[in-house]
């Protein structure tokens, strides 16, 4: 055997071990960080949760055939039926005339709280608009999910969701009726 063979393995010295010590410790505590961090920034926004929570509504109400608790395209009707089931009176409009039918209305429940659920057609689509009180009055926000348009605003201490599967440009259009037609007084 040669001499280089039954060589000792060389020490490291002590500054090296402590440099690696010290880069494996920052290693470790930027991945600890990232970790804490990582679901606190991919969170998603309260904004986005409703949105997620208007839209499984509407799908709901068309997957359990509970579209309407009152059936009816006129609006002192389906206005009056809301009458001691909320703590507020849902402005319903007659968009009939513009192409969107009133088909009826629903209770549900978003925000903790129970809402009007709102139902109109347009040809063969359906569009819940989900009205509840609010503290002020906001420009209008849209949102795509899974097919679904989404248009939200508030306006005259409202807040207003209209979802369907309806095109952005006519579900736009409902919108701005919505917002510029005059509340009836029943």
């Amino acid at each position: 055997m040669s001499a280089s063979a039954l060589e000792l393995p060389r020490r490291i010295p002590w500054w090296r071990s402590w440099a690696l010590a010290g880069l494996a410790a920052s290693v470790a505590l930027v991945a600890g960080i990232a970790l804490w961090l990582n679901p606190r920034v991919s969170r998603p926004s309260q904004d986005d949760l409703l949105a997620q929570e208007v839209l499984a509504s509407h799908v709901r109400s068309l997957m359990a055939n509970h579209l309407t608790d009152v059936s009816s395209s006129d609006q002192h009707t389906v206005k009056p039926w809301f009458n001691g089931k909320l703590d507020f009176s849902p402005p319903v409009k007659d968009l009939s005339a513009d192409g969107f039918p009133l088909v009826g209305g629903r209770l549900d429940y978003l925000e903790n709280r129970p809402v009007a659920a709102l139902v109109y057609q347009r040809r063969k689509h359906l569009i819940n608009l989900l009205v509840w009180p609010s503290g002020s009055n906001s420009g209008q926000k849209t949102v795509m999910r899974q097919g679904y348009n989404l248009f939200h605003w508030a306006q005259a201490g409202m807040t207003f969701w209209a979802v369907s599967d309806l095109n952005y440009g006519e579900l736009q259009e409902f919108a701005k009726l919505v917002q510029s037609h005059p509340t009836p007084i029943p």
